[in-house]
């Protein structure tokens, strides 16, 4: 490494935030630029430690401690290199992924971690500043063709992998644009639209088709599918919500989330959206229930809309400020987080479970709840147990419901394609090959593994493509 003491001389240092009172008032990114020798000075940090574990925590394996030492260097464009031969996408999970590789940074034993994720996002919009990343294409077409059904990450870098291998590639997505969550699902304040876009321009000249607004299963049936291509991909996600299932459920002022995020996203992109109360907070008492980083999205764009108060509550208890035994390095440890959106105001509660809701002539008005304490069966279940006396009730106009995925959700297409799935409903595949029981079918992604991480749909995505170029050179 360039600087062996750099771990010993430096501590972690992290780019700032923008004043709350001013990020709040537009939907740009919440952090200050980092300047260059800062970042230079942070990558120093990486200890040359042997075993990197980074490789182990980062689903993508990315090359962590080359890249590293390359910026202390000051040669950008060979991090660059280094930083695509892993990650199609490093400007989106610099900015959306928890950063596992951190979690199990060997320095983070006895200390801070490296800033890994600001130091791969760095060296991407560097590169795109300088105008380095430019289109790939194949030099040989090989004259197959494949179809990849969804366009969120596990999708986008499939498409990309594919289209690199020489094949002709149709993206499909069932909504009027290319991105799915990324698109809809994540505010303008953590990953601004223009940044999507850019990588879609490459892909596109890549050979990357783009087909929006094609309902795959509906009017484009499977059958037809696999009589147009060679080979498909399924890269749909795990977007069926977990239901609320209390009375008074489906009283107006109670959204998804995803209904939500979506919604705003449409305003900001300029879109003639019609208004409804019911998904504006503007001057309402809110309440999220949910405390994950989709709870933390409502909170971002709760506060930015101005809504009077925010609360957002989340069933389990609330995490440890630290490491807990059960959650030893390198494992990723559930501890007590502060996001940009939780700085910026509202209040967190925990170990709470809503148990009805209340409203007059159809519309919120009332929430009913309870304290609950989490225990574990003898069946090693985990099972929330309200405690007596705790019940309370809570004045509300807006609930949005962020309480995760179930898995995906059970599309007409997948008896169309004949593919097997599972009892969460995810599509069923070699773990190796990606292939589904319908040959020439593979997967990847959240509609296989469940919802999860950005970091690993693209990991995925990027697997998924390999399997399938070997099939199709049969």
């Amino acid at each position: 490494m360039g600087k062996p003491t750099g771990f010993l001389e430096l501590t972690r240092e992290t780019p700032t935030r923008r004043p709350v009172d001013q990020r709040i008032t537009d939907w740009e990114e919440v952090y200050e630029p980092f300047p260059v020798e800062s970042l230079r000075a942070q990558a120093s940090r990486c200890m040359d430690c042997g075993i990197p574990f980074c490789h182990q925590g980062c689903p993508l394996g990315n090359l962590i401690p080359d890249w590293n030492d390359l910026i202390y260097r000051d040669r950008w464009k060979e991090a660059t290199a280094r930083l695509h031969a892993t990650n199609n996408f490093p400007e989106f999970t610099g900015r959306l992924c928890p950063a596992p590789c951190e979690a199990a940074c060997v320095l983070g034993i006895n200390d801070l971690p490296v800033t890994i994720k600001q130091v791969e996002v760095s060296i991407i919009d560097h590169a795109f500043e300088q105008g380095w990343v430019v289109p790939e294409p194949a030099a040989v077409k090989t004259g197959k063709k494949v179809a990849v059904v969804g366009s969120g990450p596990a999708g986008l870098a499939a498409a990309q992998q594919l289209a690199r291998q020489g094949h002709a590639v149709v993206l499909f997505e069932r909504t009027d644009r290319i991105g799915g969550l990324l698109r809809y699902g994540i505010p303008d304040f953590k990953m601004h639209r223009r940044l999507l876009d850019r990588r879609l321009e490459q892909m596109a000249a890549e050979g990357v088709e783009f087909r929006t607004s094609v309902d795959v299963g509906g009017a484009l049936s499977g059958e037809q599918l696999r009589k147009d291509f060679d080979a498909v991909c399924l890269a749909v996600g795990a977007t069926q919500p977990r239901a609320l299932t209390v009375p008074g459920a489906d009283l107006r002022g109670v959204a998804l989330a995803m209904t939500y995020l979506e919604r705003q996203n449409r305003i900001i992109a300029g879109d003639d959206v019609a208004a409804d109360p019911f998904l504006d907070a503007k001057g309402k008492r809110v309440i999220i229930l949910g405390g994950g980083d989709t709870g933390a999205d409502c909170l971002g764009t709760a506060h930015r809309q101005g809504a009077a108060s925010v609360k957002q509550f989340e069933i389990a208890p609330r995490p440890p400020d630290s490491r807990a035994a059960s959650d030893p390095w390198p494992l990723w440890p559930n501890v007590y987080r502060v996001s940009a959106a939780h700085e910026e105001g509202g209040e967190r509660d925990y170990a709470i479970m809503t148990t009805k809701l209340e409203g007059e002539d159809g519309v919120l008005k009332r929430l009913h709840a309870v304290r609950v304490e989490m225990v574990k069966k003898d069946n090693g279940q985990i099972a929330f147990e309200p405690v007596p006396g705790t019940e309370f009730t809570e004045d509300v106009d807006l609930i949005f419901l962020a309480m995760g995925f179930t898995g995906p959700e059970p599309l007409p297409l997948f008896q169309q394609l004949g593919v097997e799935c599972d009892a969460a409903g995810r599509v069923k595949a070699d773990s190796v090959t990606r292939q589904t029981s319908t040959p020439g079918v593979f997967v990847a992604g959240d509609a296989r593994r469940g919802a999860s991480l950005i970091v690993w749909a693209i990991a995925e995505g990027r697997q998924a493509a390999e399997q399938v170029g070997k099939y199709l050179a049969i």
